[in-house]
């Protein structure tokens, strides 16, 4: 038996309008383009899951896209995309199937939406895979597959076992994936992930990290991991285990998690040391219009934003860069926010900045209030959901003005001279603190 597993990669805006008036910047370009490049972690492990004696096949569509038609030499096919790619995932189901290829479909979109999934699929996964998969596969083999497959309980983070980094071309990437942790004790409107996939936050231990750092070390000499985690230090004593561990090991490392790190020297102080060399937090909108009830438990992120200044220089006085995330659109934004944002990321100095207009996502309640209120602009237009391309009615302007705003900030933000002067300005910052470069090898 022979499976293959099948990673729709890469995202860019859908409106061609839009990608030639500024989305192809190296400002944004850059990030989108990271996200693209990076394996399918969730596959990978699938495939450690496999039971012995099946033979198993990775690929990205684009590359199985270069060399002509999609290979047919499978028994069963698993697909796994985000919503701006579910159509071209269904397409390539439907190939599969006219085939006579079973094909499974599973993430965070056919988790949200199973049954418009069904129509594509021999069977579909909702929630985490790796609590199902083995006893899909034995299904399929003993010829009794479901139609949909549910976890019974959490999966425990501790049972994941080493990803298939043997099924990749190593060298095609210029990252690869660990997960820490999975969940986030914020309950953010717009975010699918953690509200979808898991209902706790749950922690990997310490010693199965390293050991995937050290299976990827192994094979890549220089590696730059990223971990795959929605909030690596929201449990803080397992944050700084992490990173004493890390710190014997000579690799680099970009995570994202929230500004309560700032509030902790001797962990800022220990990611730096562990090989730290981003952090990428959602800030959202500088402005307390555009955070009030985002968070929806505690109102966290609005509690935050007094001290976002002050949070960003703690951590890049550290030797740790910051990318901070924005977010056009929300209710509390205006046509000034682009204004605010611009002046905010000049004035802290910060070294990378992501922007997006606000998108509602299938499964979140964002999109559920959305559709209530009647400014979901296209129901169902799951291509849109790029983080680029506007699909609602914004509160306080037109959706074109919002478009306009996001092309008119990416020219702020990206333009050389500017982003040279934030960076220049966190270089001085380490140099006088007599710290190391964070790209130094």
């Amino acid at each position: 038996m022979r499976i293959g597993l099948i990673a729709m990669s890469g995202v860019r805006a859908w409106s061609e309008d839009l990608n030639r008036a500024g989305l192809t910047m190296p400002g944004i370009v850059e990030r989108s383009q990271v996200i693209a490049s990076m394996p399918s972690l969730s596959l990978l492990t699938l495939a450690a899951l496999t039971p012995p004696g099946i033979e198993v096949e990775y690929h990205e569509i684009r590359d199985l896209r270069r060399e002509g038609s999609p290979p047919d030499r499978f028994d069963l096919v698993a697909i796994a995309s985000q919503s701006a790619q579910i159509h071209d995932a269904y397409s390539v189901a439907d190939e599969y199937r006219a085939r006579g290829v079973t094909v499974v479909l599973g993430g965070i979109h056919v988790t949200s939406l199973p049954e418009e999934a069904l129509a594509h699929a021999d069977a579909v996964v909702v929630g985490e895979a790796e609590a199902v998969w083995p006893r899909l596969v034995g299904d399929f083999l003993n010829g009794r597959l479901e139609r949909i497959y549910r976890p019974e309980g959490e999966f425990r983070l501790a049972d994941a076992p080493l990803p298939r980094w043997d099924l990749l071309e190593v060298e095609k990437y210029n990252r690869l994936l660990v997960q820490t942790s999975r969940g986030c004790p914020h309950r953010c409107e717009f975010c699918a992930s953690s509200i979808l996939l898991t209902k706790t936050y749950k922690i990997k231990p310490v010693e199965r990290v390293i050991e995937e750092v050290r299976a990827i070390k192994s094979i890549w000499r220089r590696p730059f991991i990223e971990f795959a985690d929605d909030n690596s230090f929201a449990s803080r004593p397992h944050g700084r285990a992490i990173c004493e561990a890390l710190a014997h090991e000579g690799v680099r490392w970009f995570t994202e998690c929230d500004v309560s790190i700032a509030d902790d020297p001797a962990l800022l102080d220990g990611m730096r040391r562990a090989g730290c060399r981003q952090v990428l937090i959602g800030l959202e909108s500088p402005r307390p219009e555009g955070l009030d009830r985002l968070e929806q438990r505690r109102n966290w992120k609005l509690r935050q934003v007094s001290r976002y200044e002050a949070a960003v220089h703690a951590i890049q006085s550290c030797g740790i860069t910051v990318n901070g995330c924005f977010i056009l659109g929300l209710d509390g934004d205006t046509e000034e926010t682009v204004d605010e944002i611009a002046r905010f990321a000049d004035r802290v100095g910060l070294y990378d900045v992501q922007i997006t207009v606000l998108t509602p996502f299938p499964g979140t309640p964002l999109y559920e209030r959305l559709l209530r209120e009647g400014r979901i602009i296209e129901p169902g237009a799951w291509h849109k959901c790029t983080l680029f391309d506007v699909n609602f009615v914004p509160r306080n302007m037109s959706p074109e003005c919002l478009q306009r705003g996001l092309v008119s900030l990416a020219h702020r933000l990206y333009d050389e001279p500017v982003l040279a002067r934030r960076r220049e300005r966190f270089f001085d910052g380490i140099r006088r603190a007599g710290l190391p470069s964070p790209f130094d090898n």
